[in-house]
């Protein structure tokens, strides 16, 4: 079978996806480690029997609804690949507005501040998408010298989130760079003994009520407890962190959190 065959059996098998194009093409590419643009050109290539089977293994992952992110084990956030399983959320592109506003405010600050080291918290961090975002961002973009670096905390309950958070670190810094990024699980602040500049959190936020109106690939796939929250008490993660940030918070520090567009009011009263 050619790869231009595969794409038609495999768009036949993914016809209740509501993007079997994108979905063929990522797993293509990521099994056969080809660009978009040599696929095309290799289109009338004939597949081994282990790409055939290493391709279907994947369809067939895709069509029960596995998310594609979790069949490669990799999404681009950002402008990095982060390596994801089931232990935690998938990147998702929303978050990425939160990463740009706590570079510009943290770029401000030791523009300002040149002889300072600043401190910064990742709560809830999962994969380690926003930590590690803004650190990479900070030396890869905004030249930062490693000497200058902020120093992050990346914290989450969970152990096997935390161990994934980690390994991205390994990932995509280099043995100097990760002295910067200290990893601690926590139930939020409970084991932490520091205070920060700045507090970044993107913690579950969902009302379970939503469960019924949201896709079956994220509520049947994705970790309900990075997700979810009580619907008498949909804010408790929001007030818990500003709460502890009384205290977390260093003078002149500042909370950024992703929000529930829903409750966008009531979190900003």
């Amino acid at each position: 079978m050619t790869i231009q065959e595969f794409k038609s059996y495999a768009k036949n098998q993914l016809q209740n996806s509501p993007s079997p194009d994108l979905d063929i093409q990522v797993i293509l590419e990521h099994f056969l480690k080809l660009s978009k643009t040599q696929i095309l050109l290799n289109k009338d290539k004939n597949l081994s029997e282990l790409e055939f089977e290493t391709l279907s293994d994947a369809i067939a992952k895709r069509k029960s609804g596995l998310p594609v992110a979790y069949i490669t084990n990799c999404k681009e956030f950002f402008g990095y690949d982060f390596f994801v399983t089931p232990d935690v959320l998938i990147p998702k592109p929303d978050t990425e507005i939160l990463v740009e506003k706590a570079i510009d405010f943290i770029i401000a600050k030791i523009e300002n501040n040149p002889d300072k080291i600043f401190t910064i918290c990742d709560m809830c961090t999962g994969s380690g998408c926003i930590a590690i975002s803004v650190f990479r961002t900070l030396l890869d973009s905004h030249k930062i010298p490693l000497s200058k670096m902020p120093k992050f905390t990346l914290v989450d309950i969970s152990e096997k989130a935390l161990q994934i958070a980690k390994k991205n670190a390994e990932l995509l810094c280099t043995k100097d760079e990760l002295y910067n990024l200290h990893f601690i699980q926590s139930n939020l602040f409970e084991n932490i003994q520091y205070s920060y500049d700045v507090i970044l959190s993107n913690p579950p936020y969902i009302p379970q009520s939503d469960i019924s109106t949201m896709r079956r690939n994220v509520v049947d796939y994705e970790p309900h407890s990075a997700l979810f929250v009580p619907d008498d008490d949909p804010l408790k993660f929001y007030r818990a962190i500003a709460r502890s940030g009384r205290t977390m918070l260093n003078a002149n520090g500042i909370l950024w959190f992703e929000i529930y567009e829903k409750l966008g009011s009531e979190m900003c009263a």
